[in-house]
């Protein structure tokens, strides 16, 4: 399945590449944080996909009682697990606390604690399925995997764990801007997981 990955700045090229038929293969798109949801609201009304992105620590806190805060059409994954086609795709939004009050930042413990929650889902998946997960989304990479050493990019050492546990094929987050189309730096596998980070965005074949 043709994806179309994205996170962290708005390409305004990607209107007119959408317009002009140039993405007709795609076949779902992920965001992972920290774009304007109109932005991602306009992608998938172009392409006619579902959507399923997570929450950045620059979007705002979601409530469904404000449209501001969610991206209409989109399914927001943040602790969340859904089947798209025949992939089993999860979410975790936010990124580590780096101010007191900052919005979708967890300390190390707050993540763990997040993350656990989505284990009853991950295990209904492995006897209805064979599996925990095939996609991990999150807006944060792990820790010590395309992290920096800045308070800000630290990773979250509760999305080594997720990887650990639920083994997807694919993991795909935002957060450090690699402006050096490097794959040695934005691609990493470790066991049976390929690593992305997919700013701005990426283009990816998912295969079972």
């Amino acid at each position: 399945m043709k994806t179309l990955a994205l996170s962290d700045e708005v390409v305004e090229r990607l209107y007119s590449l959408c317009n002009n038929g140039h993405f007709s293969d795609i076949e779902m798109v992920i965001g992972c944080g920290d774009l304007p949801y109109p932005y991602l609201e306009n992608i998938v009304s172009l392409l006619n996909v579902p959507l399923l992105y997570v929450p950045g620590n620059h979007d705002p806190k979601y409530n469904e009682n404000n449209s501001l805060t969610y991206a209409q059409g989109g399914l927001n994954l943040d602790l969340k697990l859904e089947r798209v086609k025949t992939f089993l795709v999860g979410g975790m939004g936010g990124s580590v606390q780096y101010r007191p009050d900052g919005t979708n930042q967890y300390t190390q413990a707050d993540a763990y604690r997040r993350a656990f929650r989505l284990l009853p889902g991950l295990w209904l998946n492995r006897i209805n399925y064979g599996r925990m997960l095939d996609i991990l989304i999150t807006h944060s990479p792990p820790f010590g995997i395309h992290d920096e050493d800045t308070q800000a990019h630290t990773g979250l050492k509760a999305i080594n764990w997720l990887i650990r546990v639920a083994k997807p094929r694919y993991h795909f987050h935002g957060h450090p801007h690699f402006y050096r189309r490097n794959l040695e730096l934005s691609e990493t596998t470790q066991k049976e997981t390929k690593i992305i980070n997919v700013f701005p965005y990426k283009i990816i074949d998912i295969y079972h």
